[in-house]
């Protein structure tokens, strides 16, 4: 018999015998009826999770993790709001049953059954995971495991303060809300978490508004490796700026009063606190897993006589709330009523086709009040002086940044973030002059930490608002990464669009850095986020594109809720010249506000028939500085300027090459995993032109005189235009 049926049986057979564990008298603030309500959603966590056991055996269900020992959270679901945002832990189907019965309408028991049966008809997910999570109760849906849900939850609980002062059109959370954050021991101990711990307590210590409860359930395990008795409280009772509190999670009413006490405190107060909850793991960690396996037996069954279901039965009895003998028939009431609903709910429609499966990977659109632009007012108070320039030709960085300041003005709703963007104006200075124009809580000076910065970013897009956070250098994205793939991208596709963390991430980078550079500063590879289902990647070659992309990237953030990462060549922000010193070549004048690129409209320069160039970047730049060198031999080209790397714009790009006889694909990312491998591909398939690439060498980048040394240059597209036009052999 597996360890879940013999805590059932044990169940049976102790509450019938009023065999129950030692433990203290209730007390505390607790309500009969709240009380009442915690062990209901208890007895009906552990007939769900029996039940999703049964489901897997018999090939209807297909993964399970259990909440069994995990209990009390229903406790904390009745010591908070249903309007409180939460970001659950993946074992606390009994604090989304708690919070069901808050909120009219809701069945939790066929909403969790349809989940475990990968059912299409799941509210949450459509099917695609078993996840907690609901739209009506304020629950997100998570997939960590490893705590990377608690950036976003600083960010969440920054954006309530931060929506006090600058309320955006869409958001969702109240005035006084708490956003509660629940993890285990184990995922504490993770770097992604112990830098929001930290964010949080940064925040917190400079008085700025942050009602956080981190809720760390500690069931002394992370699935085989013990966590050192008392470590949770010695690391996380003393820290500045995160206030203390521990209860037991196996007593209900102490779980509830130590809880209530935390949520009030947070809520009166602003600041962070961490809930220190002692739980213990039934069953193992996940499917088959089988403690005893790498535990010790005795261990195991002394875990399992501290049933926190058996201490509840102890408590209602003591407390005059309820007899032993109802509380047994309510358990089991529980058990038959979710054996006879899961009957049903495995006969519904699950998901079939790869359409079925993407359908929720790009978010619905979503309505915003109509704007007309900045009035010329404000427009004249904010530029100042700039005004008058944007009648001349400027580099790349100086539009990048007027365009920004033109967007901040039009949409009240968007907010900077990252480390030096205010004050200093970021590295090169593209964002000079935006906090004294909207302020620090518009343009937010951050702590140096990319997962932070993008935590914030996907928490205050959950509430309404529309971040433009910025990484400072490329290389610098991959610290973070994971903030971008498996939260900002996933959560839509698991929440069947219900929920969405739309944004416009800026990213400095690329290669070509004469004097500051190395692998850090210089890094050519896209693979990571063109990897990312969902995610659209556009890069600008020069500064008039850049002020156009930028503006229809907000415009698909804000529209259509998509995430877009907006890659700006570093080399290329100061570029003013082409051909010769002081020509000015590559310095565009200011559009008009009004002008937008759209998505997937790639850039086409010149008529020749003979060559089509495809490139983005700073290949736009070479490929222009070749062009003399390639009419000189005769070569009548064209230049056709991607753009939107992801994804590929396919359809512009087969129209833009048609009638040449050949095509040079430029790409100065890596040969192995690089743009051009794409690009070439979609060639294959809808061209007859003959096709040829020039690639950056699957290589890092050098410091000093070599630093182009392996990436494509302007001598190395003439003579591979050569190569492939028949010039020479």
């Amino acid at each position: 018999m597996d360890r879940c049926e013999i805590v059932h049986e044990n169940f049976l057979r102790r509450v019938a015998a009023r065999d129950f564990p030692e433990g203290r008298a209730p007390g505390g603030p607790m309500t009969a009826e709240q009380a009442v309500a915690a062990y209901r959603a208890a007895c009906l966590t552990r007939a769900l999770d029996r039940q999703s056991r049964a489901m897997q055996r018999a090939g209807q269900g297909f993964y399970t993790i259990g909440s069994s020992g995990h209990e009390a959270m229903a406790a904390v679901a009745l010591a908070l709001r249903p309007d409180d945002m939460a970001f659950l832990h993946y074992r606390d189907a009994a604090f989304q049953i708690a919070r069901a019965g808050q909120v009219p309408g809701q069945n939790p028991t066929w909403d969790i059954l349809l989940s475990f049966a990968s059912s299409s008809e799941d509210p949450i997910s459509g099917g695609r995971h078993k996840v907690l999570g609901s739209r009506a109760l304020m629950i997100p849906p998570q997939t960590s495991t490893i705590a990377s849900h608690l950036p976003k939850a600083v960010g969440a609980a920054y954006s309530v303060g931060a929506a006090r002062r600058h309320r955006p059109e869409h958001a969702i959370l109240p005035e006084d809300a708490v956003v509660m954050c629940s993890f285990g021991d184990a995922s504490a101990n993770h770097s992604t978490a112990q830098g929001a711990f930290n964010a949080a307590q940064w925040t917190a210590y400079q008085s700025v508004p942050l009602p956080l409860m981190f809720v760390c359930e500690d069931n002394g395990i992370g699935i085989s490796t013990r966590t050192p008795a008392g470590w949770i409280e010695a690391t996380f009772g003393g820290r500045p700026g995160l206030r203390y509190f521990k209860a037991d999670g196996l007593d209900l009413f102490d779980a509830y009063r130590v809880a209530r006490e935390a949520a009030d405190w947070v809520r009166a107060r602003r600041k962070p606190a961490f809930l220190h909850l002692r739980t213990i793991r039934l069953f193992g960690h996940a499917g088959a897993d089988v403690p005893t396996t790498y535990l010790p037996r005795e261990m195991v069954e002394a875990e399992e006589a501290q049933d926190p279901l058996l201490h509840a039965v102890r408590l209602l009895d003591q407390a005059g709330v309820m007899a032993p003998e109802a509380a047994l028939a309510l358990y089991e009431e529980s058990c038959a009523r979710v054996a006879r609903v899961a009957g049903e709910a495995v006969t519904r429609p699950r998901l079939k086709t790869a359409a079925d499966v993407m359908a929720s990977l790009i978010p619905p659109r979503r309505e915003n009040r109509p704007t007309n632009g900045p009035t010329p007012e404000a427009r004249a108070a904010a530029f100042g002086a700039d005004l008058k320039a944007m009648e001349e030709p400027q580099i790349l960085s100086r539009l990048v940044n007027w365009a920004l300041t033109d967007l901040m003005l039009a949409h009240p709703e968007i907010v900077m973030m990252g480390e030096d963007v205010g004050r200093k104006g970021g590295v090169y200075g593209v964002t000079q002059k935006l906090q004294a124009r909207f302020g620090a809580d518009r343009v937010i000076d951050t702590l140096l930490d990319e997962q932070s910065i993008l935590g914030l970013a996907i928490g205050m897009a959950q509430n309404g608002f529309v971040p433009l956070p910025e990484i400072q250098f490329l290389a610098y994205l991959h610290n973070a990464e994971d903030q971008i793939r498996g939260e900002a991208a996933t959560l839509p596709f698991f929440s069947n669009g219900q929920f969405s963390n739309p944004m416009v991430l800026r990213i400095a980078g690329l290669g070509y850095q004469k004097g500051f550079g190395g692998h850090f500063h210089n890094d050519n590879s896209l693979a990571v986020l063109r990897d990312i289902p969902g995610v659209i990647l556009a890069v600008p070659s020069n500064g008039a594109d850049a002020a156009m992309m930028l503006r229809e990237c907000v415009r698909l953030a804000r529209e259509e809720q998509r995430v877009v990462v907006f890659l700006e060549p570093i080399a290329l922000y100061p570029m003013r010249d082409l051909h010769a010193e002081k020509d000015g070549g590559w310095m565009r004048t200011y559009p008009d506000p009004s002008r937008r690129i759209a998505f997937g409209e790639v850039g086409v320069t010149g008529e020749g028939t003979e060559l089509a160039i495809v490139t983005f970047g700073n290949g736009v730049y070479f490929s222009n500085q070749a062009l003399p060198a390639l009419e000189a031999a005769g070569i009548g080209a064209r230049i056709v300027d991607l753009r939107w790397i992801s994804p590929l714009p396919k359809a512009g790009i087969t129209a833009a090459v048609e009638g040449c006889a050949h095509v040079l694909v430029v790409d100065e990312t890596r040969h192995s995993g690089g743009v051009a491998e794409a690009v070439m591909a979609h060639l294959a398939e809808v061209s007859a032109a003959r096709v040829a690439r020039i690639t950056a060498e699957d290589s890092f980048i050098a410091t000093g005189p070599a630093y182009a040394a392996t990436m494509p240059s302007k001598e190395g597209i003439v003579a591979a235009a050569l190569r492939l036009t028949g010039r020479v052999a």
